[in-house]
């Protein structure tokens, strides 16, 4: 059975909300809450956290030796490469893909993505090829051996900054799967960029009950049903090549 390994980037340095993964959300950081998540699903044998090697992020690696999870360091700049080397680190066949800055992460979804990946025989699999969950569910699923093809043969920044655009923007040169729900909830916004993003979420999880295994449908019927203030609606996405 190939070794499938989640792996979180995480960094201090947000310039739009530096420090986010290590703010509190209900007692907890936003690191923690996406690590102890993300660690639910059945589909993966280990979860690692890849920071940076900037001196800022000693704080993270300490969060993940709390968080009793292994930790690596690379590229601050270069994701890919930081992702390649860590996977190389812990011996990955099938690395899963989450960012640090979604604290909802659905196992489930992991594990679903990650059945649908092999199912299919996919290189790639995700849920953001297109977009029908709340943003902030975002997993994505790949070989290693297209992990490897991306780190050798990316060249454009937005390749190196996001890791797994060189993939789907070569559909001919790779198996893709895109997994979608039952109907279109992509406009809900669940990820942390901004402070009126970890507002809501913070809110969001309260109303919740502070679950660390609530499911991602139980949360969209809290979202619904809730006085929830949307206070980050308005929060525009950066694009790819923005960084």
């Amino acid at each position: 059975m190939s070794k499938v390994v989640g792996i979180i980037q995480a960094r201090m340095g947000s310039t739009r909300l530096p420090g986010k993964v290590l703010k509190d959300l209900g007692g907890a950081t936003v690191l923690a809450r996406t690590v102890n998540r993300i660690r639910l699903a059945r589909a993966l044998n280990e979860v690692v956290v890849a920071t940076t090697l900037e001196r800022t992020d000693d704080a993270i690696i300490e969060e993940a030796d709390r968080l009793g999870v292994r930790s690596f360091r690379g590229s601050e700049h270069d994701v890919l490469d930081r992702y390649y080397q860590a996977a190389l680190d812990c011996e990955a066949r099938v690395v899963v893909r989450v960012t640090s800055d979604c604290p909802l992460v659905d196992p489930h979804v992991a594990d679903e993505i990650v059945n649908a990946f092999r199912s299919e025989r996919a290189d790639y699999a995700s849920n953001t090829l297109v977009r029908t969950y709340p943003r902030g569910l975002d997993v994505e699923v790949m070989t290693m051996d297209a992990l490897a093809d991306a780190w050798r043969n990316a060249v454009e920044p937005h390749q190196r900054t996001h890791v797994t655009p060189y993939l789907y923007e070569n559909p001919g040169s790779f198996r893709l799967h895109s997994v979608t729900t039952d109907a279109d909830y992509s406009g809900h916004r669940w990820t942390v960029d901004t402070q009126e993003d970890l507002e809501f979420v913070r809110a969001l999880y309260a109303e919740a009950g502070g679950r660390e295994d609530i499911s991602w449908k139980d949360l969209l019927t809290v979202a619904c049903r809730s006085e929830l203030p949307k206070v980050n609606q308005h929060v525009r996405q950066k694009s790819l090549r923005e960084g």
